[in-house]
């Protein structure tokens, strides 16, 4: 199969899964209690009042036209109106979507900057003090709950050391992007200090679990790796054996470990809720949560579709560069 025939054939298996997640996320909100339309009117309304606001809203219309209505937008970037604001979901969304990205990306550089120096530590030095100390670490960062992890670090690093910021995002990459534009080098730079400053224990603390996993994928995939044929074949040959465990061992460990990368990705993405409330970081998470507090259902309905795209963007993405990378991965 063609790359070309693979990518449709993911994009269709795709829009399948994101119709699938709009179908449920539209569900949610006839199973959940309480009525959508006591966000936008007081208790003691007046019943005409508040049947003519149903009926603004639609609510009273028949399931399956309720679906349509809901449906229909959607390809058109029409997420309905927020209950609470009157305003367009979709650009709420959009205006909180750039956070998010940053914090994933974030804590994805800080997962492999630190995993895979660690991991392959960790398998060239099989029983031995670093090895050992690498499996804790991995052991203690998938154990450690991120929620908790973030409240620690506030409490001794921003409060206790007061060496970071405890919360807040001053300006984004797309506003340092600007000042680049505009050619405010100097002030570019102090922004992008700023964001570093802000971002680091958010970063950390949703990307501790992800480290700890890419480590030990790494570790495990060198000693596979370091035990095949052609390495040994390699060290009868006389190569270096920094060739011999960097380009070709290592070379051949990262192919699954791109393909987990990609996938957790689009995880941190969505698993970025928790993270953002603790550090009150004003990205999808934190508007998911404030959505669910007011009981605004557009708006959550929106997030969790924008959510949901996000993710399968990403592995139709991972799938692609994975056959790439590995050409003996058939495209099926």
């Amino acid at each position: 199969m063609s790359l070309s025939r693979f990518l449709i054939k993911r994009s269709l298996q795709g829009l399948f899964v994101i119709w699938g997640v709009i179908t449920v996320v539209f569900g949610l909100r006839f199973i959940s209690p309480g009525d959508p339309a006591n966000v936008l009117l007081p208790p003691d309304v007046d019943p005409e009042v508040r049947a003519q606001v149903i009926a603004e809203l639609g609510l009273n219309e028949p399931l399956y036209v309720q679906y349509w209505q809901f449906v229909s937008g959607i390809p058109f970037g029409d997420l309905g109106l927020s209950l609470v604001t009157r305003t367009p979901v979709a650009a709420r969304v959009v205006a909180k979507l750039p956070a998010t990205l940053e914090l994933a990306i974030a804590a994805t550089v800080v997962a492999v900057v630190i995993a895979i120096p660690l991991g392959v530590l960790s398998a060239t030095r099989r029983h031995q003090p670093a090895d050992y100390g690498a499996t804790v670490f991995s052991l203690v960062g998938i154990s450690t709950p991120n929620f908790w992890l973030g409240v620690m670090l506030i409490l001794v690093l921003a409060v206790q050391l007061n060496l970071f910021p405890t919360s807040q995002r001053p300006i984004g990459l797309d506003g340092i992007a600007m000042l680049l534009v505009g050619g405010e080098a100097g002030a570019a730079i102090r922004g992008f200090v700023t964001w570093l400053w802000h971002i680091t224990l958010p970063a950390i603390t949703l990307g501790t679990y992800f480290t700890a996993l890419i480590t030990r994928l790494t570790r495990s995939g060198m000693l596979d790796q370091l035990g095949q044929t052609y390495v040994r074949a390699s060290r009868a040959k006389g190569l270096p054996e920094t060739l011999v465990r960097y380009k070709h061992a290592l070379r051949n460990t990262l192919i699954p470990v791109i393909t987990v990368i990609g996938l957790q990705l689009g995880t941190l993405i969505g698993g970025a809720v928790i993270t953002e409330a603790v550090f009150a970081w004003p990205g999808l998470g934190t508007l998911i949560i404030n959505s669910i507090n007011a009981r605004d259902w557009p708006v959550l309905q929106g997030s969790l579709i924008v959510v949901a795209v996000g993710f399968v963007l990403v592995n139709i993405l991972v799938d692609a560069l994975y056959a790439y990378v590995n050409p003996q991965v058939a495209y099926d």
